[in-house]
């Protein structure tokens, strides 16, 4: 239990699976013999285990004049750090408002590269939020590729003016589908559930510190089953080909991006 208290202060919404891999080190060096099964029993009986939420409002609006570009993601083989990077908002509820999270993640390494919390669902936080990742971006040969919905922010002329200066290819889902974003759908789902971000704040001050110490947390210390069980940062900075621990029914194939 001790040992559970240390990984869930700093990782309050990890599950039983990732949880178990943090703590079997300690087990063995402690000779404690404890398996998954008798661990989620343990958790379980002690009210322990994650409980999964409702959903709250959309955050996309397709509805709109600007230009919408294809789906070239889909069929994309990831093989590298840098070369896709997908991008959603959800919302943040303070008090009785929202506040909207902007975030971009590297597909392959699934580190969030960059982000904002911004207080109105305009394409000024998306912006932000491309602009650190941008920072953040160590700049090569090979090409980059951006991933989106196709809501205003991320169509609208300043973000696109800001991807085809830095000739970051542009794709976009076709039906505003979750399964056409899956890795930006679950990075949200992970900050809401893991790092409590589905809470209700009492001020923006306190949920801007709560989201900051939660992507460092999830950047730096959360375990990917589909990165050879490292973080995300970890996972950026290896040069070793990552191994996934999950099965994907979804067969790809590699293909070669347009330039922008």
């Amino acid at each position: 239990m001790e040992l559970i208290a240390i990984v869930r202060r700093e990782l309050p919404g990890l599950g039983l699976h990732k949880l178990y891999r943090c703590i079997y080190q300690p087990l063995r060096t402690n000779n404690i013999k404890m398996g998954r099964d008798k661990l989620n029993t343990l958790m379980r009986n002690h009210g322990l285990l994650i409980v999964k939420k409702r959903r709250g409002p959309r955050t996309t609006n397709s509805n709109h004049a600007f230009h919408r570009y294809p789906d070239l993601a889909k069929d994309l083989e990831l093989v590298r750090p840098g070369q896709l990077w997908v991008s959603d908002i959800t919302y943040i509820t303070i008090s009785y408002d929202f506040n909207y999270l902007s975030l971009i993640t590297d597909a392959y390494s699934k580190k969030i590269m960059g982000y904002c919390l911004h207080p109105y669902l305009t394409n000024e936080g998306t912006i932000n939020a491309l602009k650190m990742a941008l920072n953040n971006h160590t700049p090569s040969d090979e090409p980059l590729m951006h991933h989106s919905d196709r809501g205003v922010q991320y169509c609208s002329y300043d973000y696109i003016k800001m991807l085809n200066k830095e000739k970051v290819i542009i794709s976009m889902t076709q039906n505003g589908e979750a399964y056409e974003n899956p890795i930006a759908e679950r990075v949200n789902g992970i900050l809401k559930t893991e790092f409590d971000l589905s809470k209700v704040f009492q001020s923006r001050s306190e949920a801007l510190i709560s989201v900051k110490m939660a992507i460092d947390a999830y950047n730096n210390l959360r375990p990917h089953m589909s990165c050879s069980y490292l973080t995300p940062a970890a996972a950026h900075s290896t040069t070793e080909p990552l191994k996934k621990y999950w099965k994907n029914t979804r067969k790809k194939k590699a293909i070669v991006a347009p330039p922008p």
